[in-house]
């Protein structure tokens, strides 16, 4: 049995990762498709507009057989961590003979040529990084600039501008240095930028479809004139029809002011907590924290109002709002520096915990029982087999999914659901579409 692994948010599901999938079992030839997927939070720096458990299913019924939760430690985290954690869970799992992702370029010998120099460090690129760093470029110009220098080509610029290229980097610089024996693959995106929050034809991106399901109301309204600027939720998800699968728009309808939209402001109160308790010692313990931003975040604490708001105040031409994101999203779910060097040490994740799989392939399960070097975990009780790091790295999972639950408790005011009641999902044959 060939599997593909695939590493995904799915913010939320759309007919770009539908192709995804289909062209990745296609050009791999693999039998099954594999998802490592962000769960409540995602890389960008802001909780998933909708829960884990939800995206994981219409990924399940758009054909993928298994998704695996990636630690919320690096599904928050840079590109090179990001891609750390991703690739150390599907090597781990001894099963996987394939990782295929998108990239803008869709070249993978030229995204490797670039990995590889980024390993070595050769003399050369090694003094032309030093020079621009010199000259006081940010560390990822400086790279940009220094690579551009070395290959002797102007059009990498353009290729490090694009966010997927750059994660597809990082995904083979992971498979190298932990010596992987997975095969990498790219498919170029088609249609859509990362960042267009336009709708086109059929293949949007996940930027444009969050904006458009913003539109239909992010909040519970309690008088009916309130709602007059906005579109009803009917209209949004026709336009929608085109754009993700019918198990998507299905699940939009039936949960939409029950189980989503959820934002990086409907965290603000929360967020606001964490930095009223905290000093410039504590917060430069959180990951992607350096002086200069947590001098920001303490000269400008007084004039918080929201999550958002205060990613906008205090942004700079050095520090960029998915930066700054990200990093209040450390403060606030408690990921430290030192958590992810000991994880790195201790080999990245340390248990797969499965949301959902598909029952006409529970042979991948039986495989992946066989051949996993880490933990499987159905249940979150099962942690007899965990060392301590892994405890740890659970625990924080835990918690930060009982904070994204919390805010939907809250917002949309229905019974709390704790981490450890939610059951792992499983799809029927009869169920798919």
């Amino acid at each position: 049995m060939k599997i593909v692994g695939l590493i995904a948010e799915y913010n939320p599901f759309h007919n770009g990762h539908l192709y995804h999938i289909k062209k990745a079992l296609e050009i791999t030839g693999a039998d099954a498709a594999l998802v490592v997927m962000s769960g409540n939070y995602v890389q960008r720096g802001t909780p998933a507009i909708m829960p884990k458990h939800l995206r994981a299913k219409v990924a399940l019924e758009s054909g993928v057989a298994a998704v695996i939760e990636l630690p919320v430690c690096y599904a928050t985290g840079s590109a090179e961590y990001f891609a750390s954690g991703a690739v150390s869970l599907l090597d781990n799992l001894g099963c996987v003979d394939a990782l295929c992702f998108g990239s803008e370029c869709g070249d993978y010998t030229l995204l490797e040529r670039i990995a590889k120099i980024l390993i070595e460090e050769p003399e050369d690129y090694t003094f032309y990084l030093k020079e621009a760093l010199r000259k006081g470029l940010s560390f990822p110009r400086a790279r940009q600039q220094a690579l551009s220098f070395y290959l002797k080509d102007e059009s990498i610029d353009q290729v490090l501008n694009e966010p997927n290229n750059i994660l597809g980097i990082e995904y083979i610089k992971a498979l190298y240095t932990r010596n992987s024996s997975i095969k990498g693959y790219t498919i170029k995106r088609k249609l859509s930028g990362y960042h267009d929050d336009e709708l086109n034809d059929s293949l949007s991106s996940a930027s444009a479809i969050r904006k458009l399901l913003a539109q239909a109301g992010s909040s519970i309204h309690l008088r009916s004139d309130s709602i007059y600027d906005e579109p009803p939720l009917s209209d949004v998800l026709t336009r929608l029809e085109d754009q993700v699968p019918h198990s998507c728009i299905q699940l939009l309808r039936d949960t939409h002011l029950i189980r989503y939209p959820i934002y990086a402001n409907d965290f603000s109160l929360l967020l606001k907590y964490r930095l009223l308790t905290e000093d410039f010692h504590s917060l430069m313990k959180y990951l992607d924290l350096t002086e200069d931003l947590t001098n920001r975040i303490r000269n400008h604490a007084d004039d918080f109002i929201t999550f958002e708001q205060f990613c906008d105040l205090i942004k700079s031409r050095d520090l960029t709002y998915t930066r700054i994101s990200r990093s209040l999203l450390h403060i606030l779910l408690e990921v430290k520096t030192s958590d992810l060097v000991e994880y790195e040490a201790n080999g990245g994740c340390q248990y797969a915990h499965i949301l959902g799989f598909r029952k006409d392939q529970s042979t991948l399960l039986t495989k992946l029982k066989r051949t996993a070097k880490i933990p499987l975990l159905t249940k979150l009780t099962q942690t007899d087999e965990l060392t301590d790091v892994g405890v740890r790295m659970l625990e924080t999972d835990i918690q930060a999914a009982n904070l994204y639950e919390s805010v939907i408790t809250d917002k949309f005011k229905i019974p709390f659901y704790n981490e450890y009641r939610h059951q792992i999902v499983r799809i029927e044959e009869d169920d798919l579409f």
